[in-house]
């Protein structure tokens, strides 16, 4: 194999420092969140901003865990994430699998509801009056029931099982099997790329959600890390209340116990994210052309 010409080793060096500058700009934020949370409150009284700590401190997560609310909140979102995402993989799958059949009588008008339902929604107010009739309010069903299929990964989980062999499921009804015993045994297990790719999907989604606990959640108990998160951002701003009546009243700075409760909202779901890799990379790749 011969040796890359000058020009090409020229066009890697620009990519990859290009690619460098693209990561620190992404991981840096982060970086300052994570040791600006463990910064000492002397640190944070001179400086203002701290980007090293010179002297490490667990004073803020001492705080932020010296009551049951953030442990309490993460548990609530641990049950969302979870349980949220089985719903939507499994209404997901249950309402793809059919409308990938072409022998499917009505076929076409569904298709043209699902499409209908992503350029138009109901809008907040109706949504939150069916939520309400339903007497979902206060309760965790709230928020995992009216989000429960994602039209635009419905379209695309339906293509993914229309590109599926034939003959496959034409071999399994031979055999005596039924559509949703296809489904469970044959379909899934070779459709782990996809389901792992919108597992991920749905679940960075209802991690990160809380304007709908805001609209129909109103105990406390049962509010999301994403909602404690914000009422801690405000307080720390000066939303609620003085700014300066905050920090009298935490001998803590604000600052450093947003940087935690930061931290600890965000270090869970980056920890799934390895996990799924593998399918996750080949999920990506829905619907592109192989050669």
């Amino acid at each position: 194999m011969r040796d890359r010409s000058w020009g090409g080793r020229l066009f890697d060096g620009f990519n990859l420092t290009l690619l460098f500058l693209i990561a620190a700009v992404t991981v840096l934020p982060f970086l300052y969140i994570v040791l600006g949370s463990f910064a000492s409150p002397e640190q944070f009284a001179k400086q203002g901003m701290v980007l090293i700590p010179t002297k490490f401190s667990v004073e803020a997560y001492t705080y932020i865990f010296s009551t049951d609310t953030i442990v309490r909140s993460l548990l609530n979102t641990i049950y969302i994430t979870l349980a949220g995402t089985f719903i939507n993989i499994l209404f997901t799958a249950l309402m793809a699998y059919p409308l990938s059949r072409r022998e499917l009588l009505g076929r076409r008008s569904v298709m043209l509801m699902v499409i209908f339902s992503m350029l138009f929604s109901g809008g907040m107010i109706p949504t939150f009056l069916v939520v309400k009739s339903l007497g979902l309010i206060d309760s965790l069903w709230s928020l995992l029931l009216p989000g429960a299929i994602s039209a635009f990964n419905l379209i695309i989980l339906k293509n993914f099982f229309q590109q599926m062999p034939e003959g496959i499921e034409e071999s399994a009804k031979i055999d005596g099997c039924n559509d949703l015993f296809i489904l469970i045994k044959i379909v899934l297990p070779l459709s782990l790329p996809a389901i792992a790719t919108f597992s991920l999907f749905y679940a960075v989604g209802h991690w990160n959600s809380f304007f709908s606990a805001i609209l129909y959640i109103n105990d406390t108990a049962k509010w999301p890390i994403q909602v404690i998160l914000r009422q801690v951002v405000i307080m720390s701003e000066g939303g609620i209340g003085d700014s300066s009546q905050v920090s009298d009243s935490f001998t803590i700075p604000p600052q450093s116990i947003k940087m935690a409760v930061i931290t600890v909202s965000t270090l869970p779901i980056l920890i799934v994210y390895p996990f799924l890799q593998k399918h996750f990379a080949k999920g990506v790749l829905l619907g592109s052309v192989k050669g």
